[in-house]
């Protein structure tokens, strides 16, 4: 789009639209990892993976 010289306002919309959809994607992706993997390894005792998800949490939330 830059280089067909589009109007920058289009082109910032664009980049919202694009970080909007990546977060949806990064929200489900998390969510089935909490219900499924973490869920998992919390039964099986293995409690770093709390830490590990904060870790995780925090860089989406960035």
């Amino acid at each position: 789009m830059i280089e067909k010289d589009t109007y920058c306002d289009d082109v910032l919309n664009q980049i919202a639209a694009i970080q909007s959809a990546l977060n949806s994607v990064g929200k489900l992706l998390l969510e089935g990892h909490m219900k499924s993997c973490v869920v998992e390894r919390i039964q099986a005792g293995e409690h770093e993976v709390i830490d590990e998800l904060l870790i995780t949490v925090n860089k989406l939330m960035k």
